[in-house]
């Protein structure tokens, strides 16, 4: 099948389990692929070259300036950024050449892509979840704002729209790893709040953690996904709980 004129970026480090198919589902589409590594002490290189990626180094910069630095490099008008733990799903390859063969790709300069998460083996089809609006197909010119975590593109004046492709997302090798990275998000999240000026009330914790459940595995209907699920959202209320917890704490 034919490439497109999109450059495939992901960042890595020590990514060598999980790095090949992320690489070789945007080979598939991608007229070329970029990993940009900061210094894997694995096999990450090697797999990702072997997969159809070029790869360059780059000393870890923070989420947002090392995804930009990797967005530098692209060489083509459209880029296609993705984690190393993600991949395109089936189908989405086909969804991106109609897309560029209708013009419709003209329509937007950043597109929203539909990304499910996978969480020790179970798809999260619901609780918010499944099909979660990322954007990720864009202009080259794009950055991203500055963040220590949760980065989001600079959209101001851009026009966006969404194409029902799907992302898919394996967000996590084991339990206790999944908790520790999300105690480091709520520490850089809560880090980066207070230096924003954001301040967090006696009972901010309980009553945001709160919502997230009755929202995400109540209302949403994240208990449909089972038992797993219910793990994955209860680490996810603690987080919350954690994030306005270290941010009260630096008030």
């Amino acid at each position: 099948m034919h490439k497109l004129p999109i450059s495939g970026v992901v960042i890595a480090k020590n990514e060598a389990d999980r790095i090949g198919r992320c690489v070789a589902s945007l080979a598939a589409v991608c007229d070329e692929v970029i990993v940009l590594d900061s210094g894997s002490e694995d096999d990450t290189a090697a797999v990702a070259t072997a997969a159809g990626a070029r790869v360059e180094q780059q000393p870890w910069l923070g989420f947002a300036a090392q995804k930009n630095a990797a967005i530098a490099r692209a060489t083509q008008p459209w880029v296609l950024l993705l984690d190393a733990d993600e991949w395109l799903g089936d189908g989405t390859a086909d969804e991106l050449r109609a897309l560029f063969a209708s013009g419709e790709i003209e329509r937007a300069d950043v597109w929203r892509l539909l990304r499910r998460t996978h969480f020790l083996g179970t798809a999260l089809g619901h609780g918010g979840w499944g099909r979660e609006k990322v954007e990720r197909l864009f202009l080259p010119d794009l950055r991203y704002r500055p963040a220590e975590v949760h980065e989001k593109l600079d959209l101001q004046g851009r026009r966006t729209a969404t194409l029902d492709a799907r992302i898919e997302h394996d967000t996590a090798r084991s339990y206790d790893e999944y908790a520790a990275k999300l105690r480091r998000y709520a520490q850089l999240w809560a880090n980066q709040k207070r230096a924003a000026g954001r301040h967090a009330g006696p009972l901010s914790a309980p009553l945001h953690a709160a919502a997230y459940w009755l929202k995400n595995y109540v209302l949403r209907g994240g208990f449909l996904d089972g038992a797993m699920a219910a793990r994955y959202h209860a680490l996810h209320t603690r987080y919350v709980f954690d994030k306005y917890r270290l941010l009260r704490m630096r008030t």
